[in-house]
């Protein structure tokens, strides 16, 4: 009986090494082409609770449960590293494969409210190599997304046009111009210089 308690046991550590080294590529992955890296505190979120988060999450989004040693490790070295102070306590983590930022972090902000989970929040995230704490999170939040960030663009472009051809065009325009003015003059036989 020893003899096979111990042959158990002496097995154990290789499989939670192939374990952990297993989910440290999928963190690392996940890390890949990603834009924003979030933790959410889990304590005391069930199972069937997080499913439902990952269920309202967009297809550019997934939240991986992972120990906090192997997201410490995954992000060590890479952009990633400033988040290296939320990585305390139970925490699952949201990484956003696309830069519509708000609407990443929306589904989880639903369901906590839905859910009254005032302590669960975003323990801190990284967005363009800047850590964002919890108080943070109303920038993130509320930032534009890309569309609304072209809509401006392209309304910040055209006004000046749009200004420019409507003074052009306004009969006010034309009723200032000295009389003679704009419109090509006659030409002469000593102005072509012909003799």
């Amino acid at each position: 009986m020893t003899s096979l308690r111990s042959a158990i046991t002496s097995s154990l550590p290789s499989i939670r090494a192939a374990v952990s080294r297993s989910k440290r590529e999928v963190v690392r992955r996940e890390l890949e082409n990603c834009h924003l890296v979030a933790g959410i505190w889990c304590h005391g979120l069930t199972v069937k609770q997080l499913q439902a988060i990952r269920g309202a999450l967009p297809e550019t989004t997934k939240l991986v449960v992972a120990k906090n040693t192997i997201v410490e490790k995954a992000i060590e070295g890479t952009k990633w590293e400033p988040l290296k102070p939320c990585i305390k306590g139970m925490n699952a983590w949201l990484f956003v494969h696309s830069d519509e930022i708000p609407p990443a972090l929306k589904p989880y902000r639903n369901f906590q409210k839905e859910w009254k989970l005032v302590l669960n929040d975003f323990t801190g995230a990284v967005f363009e190599g800047r850590l964002y704490g919890p108080d943070d999170f109303r920038a993130l939040e509320t930032m534009p997304t890309r569309m609304e960030s072209y809509a401006y663009l392209l309304g910040c472009l055209q006004t000046p046009a749009i200004s420019l051809v409507s003074t052009l065009q306004s009969p006010e325009w034309d009723a200032e111009k000295p009389e003679g003015e704009g419109e090509a003059a006659p030409a002469t036989a000593a102005s072509t210089g012909a003799d």
